[in-house]
């Protein structure tokens, strides 16, 4: 139902409510039993058991145990026990704790108030929050965090914080006495507070109308838990390359073991060559080789403020097309900061945000003393005196306690050396008319500041309070309030509001003795306009970096928030994100459109405003439709479904909740937007280092396929035998494709534009050199094993050795190569990663050991290599690298190069 369409009188005969007493423990008992506790339940989490058991469902894994059995049941017990060992490893590696929808209902459990203040059977009582049921009559007082969804019937200046739940950066004005005929965004609901919210200011009473799951944070609590975990792109297209691997291994092995059948060999000698050809063509080493590149890049990650929670996360950063921010805390600074002043005829300008101390006032752009200026010494003065805000100073920063707007006189007053509580001690207050929503207007009595007589000091709307002035101070001056100034004043008000700043006017009176009744109405009349403050949630100023970085980088920025369209647009409009009002759509007009259409319109919307959880989820999922990429950054519980539904969320640390925190895969712990765009960039070079070492071992894989293959298609014995090739892609290999994974990344890599999102690991470039280098490797490592069966025609094992030695050796030299896509060894530098000499210097002595020492000789198959031999070795080795050179020189450069000059050159024109 919706309760905020409904009167006051209709609320309490729906609900069955006695306002005087309240419910009786009968009907609570009653109700306790239909609708439940008032708190969230939890899917019931995955054993580690099955975590692990879904690790063994992939295509390769299942290969490979495929292959274990056979080398079991041909007696290859050994091969199959390093086989096994393999799958349970990376098993074990790839089992994360994620149970983030666990852990964000533990976090909105957290949120929620403990204890409510409730009236039943005719006595005020506090229970705790989970006792509560529709019809309860809860009393809300300043403090308090809303324990249910509650349907107010009175209240008194009442004033909620709702930012965690709609966004909106200032506390909202709540109204008993209001009902709508129309549907109305939630953020726009006066006669309703919602779950988890914070009362500011005021008191209030209500009756409560939802609980639990019913409440709007209880809807968003559900959705999290609906939503399955999507796969990554990362985790997509490794599941795409194992299968098509996986394919091509079975089809392999079937060809070659029925020509091996055909050519008269034994079956169980095929069964082995079928076993050699299933290890050649699995890089075993490429699962856990992501897991420790991811690993470490989190770690880099860190440093540059960016806490990654889940490893295929780091990668999917480095894809992002589109980021969805929330603006309040993310692209600005959460913190309401007075930017201009009109006083004394004159507009000021002022710097410096919230209690900065290199905070100025300025009039064209020279520094104003504003002890030296009457008029705003005493606009600074009236703003820190009708003000109940406090300032508490915790660890070396301020922290507004209170409202935010009057935190931002606060502020103001300290840039102009106007100190609350000095000002408090010298002038003290006698007497307060308090705001409220009707009047628009807070007034506060002193005295002593002028003897003998008692000065009011009132702040509100300016439409308001300049109607009550009859006059005006102008250099210390008290002047007529002619039409001619009025003008003159609300063409400023009007000025103010444009660039989206939200005003107040300043005004005082002067009596001989405090007023008898301060409920007459003309109190607060024929006062003495002093002027106006304009003020503003500002954007954080390296964000408009990180915006552009970001476009020229191909990435979208879109900003989504709770607050009115023209403030978006004037936030969006300095950041750089939007340059017209057609690029901002409202939460209603989204309510009008299908979610077809929204596919339509989120191509060409950069700013959404007053929208709710459901509409951020519904833009998400419109992105989503389009095959973008979408990362969605937030810090409030409003953002918690649109974070799990991205393929990227990321909280803020400081400001974010804890809900956002849980639900996110990476939390900034700056709370800065810049930091996403060094995020980015940071997942751009792991994905381009994995991009390499999947190059790296694809192309060492089926380089060893085709020397199984072609040695069978020739009737040859095999060069090499199944434990031979295991450690050749553990060992060997994986060494040198860690270091490619440790790669700095390439300077103009924010350059380019992402990859498309459906785009495979290896595109059309990276197969033709695969292909290419897998041809030169495999000749290589033949013609090497040619030469020595003939050089050796007695020893099949010395012809192995030599062609086991050939290969590792040529992909040792490769690996330096395989360094980067576009640039030639002699321009990124033979010595510029340190620790691909250590791996594969390291790999190389393994392979020494392999050939020379006698224990290794006998479990490898192995025999002692003399000098003659290894220049053999040496000659073959060195061909693939050079093949790998020429091809980057020749194709991949000319290409490559050209589409970045279009990229850059669009993005010029979409820039301008």
């Amino acid at each position: 139902m919706n309760w905020y369409k409904l009167k006051k009188d209709e609320v309490i005969k729906n609900l069955g409510v006695n306002i005087e007493i309240g419910l009786t423990d009968l009907e609570v008992e009653k109700r306790l039993q239909i609708y439940g506790i008032n708190q969230f339940e939890e899917k019931p989490k995955e054993s580690f058991l099955s975590k692990l058991i879904n690790q063994f469902n992939d295509f390769l894994v299942l290969i490979l145990i495929g292959a274990a059995i056979f080398s079991t049941f041909i007696g290859e017990i050994r091969d199959s026990i390093v086989i096994l060992f393999i799958v349970v490893i990376n098993a074990l590696l790839g089992v994360y704790q994620e149970g983030k929808a666990e852990k964000a209902l533990e976090a909105l459990r957290e949120m929620t108030s403990p204890t409510a203040k409730v009236i039943r059977n005719g006595y005020l009582d506090v229970i705790p929050t989970s006792s509560l049921v529709p019809g309860d009559l809860v009393v809300l007082e300043a403090g308090d965090i809303v324990p249910a969804d509650i349907r107010l019937i009175e209240c008194s200046n009442l004033k909620v914080d709702e930012a965690s739940l709609t966004g909106e950066s200032v506390p909202v004005d709540k109204n008993s006495e209001v009902f709508y005929e129309n549907d109305v965004p939630l953020g726009d609901r006066q006669n309703v507070v919602y779950m988890g919210t914070t009362i500011t200011y005021g008191r209030g009473r209500g009756i409560v109308v939802n609980t639990g799951h019913d409440t709007e944070i209880g809807k968003i609590a559900e959705k999290i838990q609906a939503y399955d975990e999507e796969m990554t792109p990362l985790q997509k297209k490794l599941n795409e390359l194992g299968k098509y691997l996986g394919t091509i291994t079975i089809l392999i092995c079937i060809v070659v073991f029925g020509v091996g059948i055909f050519q008269g060999r034994k079956t169980m000698e095929m069964f082995m060559v079928a076993v050699s050809l299933a290890v050649a063509a699995i890089p075993e080493g490429l699962p856990a080789i992501v897991t420790i590149v991811l690993a470490l890049g989190m770690n880099k990650m860190v440093k540059r403020n960016a806490i990654v929670k889940k490893l295929s996360a780091v990668e999917t950063l480095g894809s992002t097309t589109v980021i969805c921010s929330d603006k309040t805390g993310t692209l600005t600074q959460n913190e309401m900061t007075i930017t201009r002043i009109f006083a004394s005829n004159k507009i000021y300008k002022v710097t410096g945000v919230g209690f900065e101390p290199r905070g100025e006032i300025l009039l064209d752009d020279n520094k104003v003393s504003v002890k030296d200026n009457l008029d705003l010494e005493m606009l600074l003065t009236i703003g820190v005196l009708a003000n109940d805000a406090n300032i508490n100073r915790v660890n070396g920063s301020f922290k507004v306690v209170g409202d935010p707007t009057e935190g931002a006189l606060i502020a103001l007053g300290y840039k102009g050396k106007i100190f609350k509580k000095e000002m408090n001690e010298k002038y003290p207050r006698i007497e307060e008319i308090p705001f409220e929503s009707e009047r628009k207007m807070m007034t506060t009595f002193h005295k002593n500041y002028i003897p003998g007589e008692i000065v009011s000091f009132t702040k509100g709307a300016p439409d308001i309070v300049i109607d009550r002035c009859k006059y005006i101070r102008i250099n210390g001056e008290i002047k007529l309030l002619n039409d001619e100034l009025k003008r003159k004043i609300l063409e400023v008000n009007n000025s103010f509001a444009k660039d989206a700043l939200r005003v107040l006017a300043l005004a005082y009176r002067e009596f001989n003795s405090l007023p008898k009744d301060l409920s007459s109405n003309n109190i607060e009349n024929d006062m003495i306009f002093v002027g106006l403050v304009g003020m503003i949630d500002p954007p954080r100023p390296e964000a408009k970096d990180a915006i552009l970085k970001c476009k020229e980088a191909g990435i979208k920025t879109i900003m989504i928030t709770g607050d009115y369209k023209e403030t978006a647009f004037a936030i969006s409009k300095e950041l750089g994100i939007a340059n017209s009002m057609n690029e901002v759509i409202t939460g209603q007009e989204l309510d009008e459109i299908s979610d077809i259409q929204l596919k339509e319109v989120v191509k060409n919307t950069t700013v959404y405003a007053r929208v709710t959880p459901e509409h951020k989820l519904r833009i998400v999922s419109a992105l989503k439709a389009n095959g973008e990429i979408v990362a969605m950054t937030g810090d409030g519980v409003n953002d918690s479904m649109a974070l799990k539904k991205a393929d990227i969320g990321i909280s803020m640390g400081i400001t974010g909740t804890d809900v956002a925190k849980n639900t996110a895969e990476v939390i900034l712990t700056d709370d800065n937007f810049a930091s996403i765009a060094a995020a980015v960039e940071e997942g751009r070079i792991i994905f381009s280092n994995i991009r390499k070492f999947v190059f790296f071992l694809l192309s060492c894989n089926i380089g060893e396929i085709l020397i199984v293959f072609v040695s069978i298609l020739y009737n040859l014995p095999v060069p090499l035998i199944p434990i031979q090739l295991l450690w050749l892609n553990l060992v060997t290999d994986s060494f040198p494709a860690l270091a490619l994974g440790m790669e700095k990344g390439e300077d103009d890599i924010m350059k380019l534009k992402p990859k498309a999102p459906d785009s495979p690991i290896i595109d059309g470039y990276m197969m033709v050199d695969i292909i290419i280098q897998s041809i030169a490797i495999g000749l290589t490592s033949l013609l090497a094993y040619a030469w020595a069966l003939k050089a050796f025609p007695d020893s099949l094992i010395k012809a192995r050795t030599i062609t086991f030695a050939t290969l590792i050796t040529a992909e040792l030299l490769r690996a330096y190569s395989s360094r980067s896509e576009r640039h030639l060894l002699f321009e990124i530098g033979f010595l510029s990663n340190p620790t691909m000499i250590y791996a594969t210097t390291l790999s190389f002595l393994l392979l020494l050991a392999v050939i020379y020492v006698p224990i290794l000789q006998q479990v490898f198959h192995t025999v002692t290599l003399g000098f003659i031999d290894w220049g053999i070795v040496l000659t073959f080795a060195f061909f693939p690298l050079l093949i790998s050179e020429l091809y980057k020189a020749l194709f991949i450069r000319k290409n490559t190069d050209r589409s970045s000059r279009q990229f850059r050159h669009s993005k010029t024109h979409l820039a301008k």
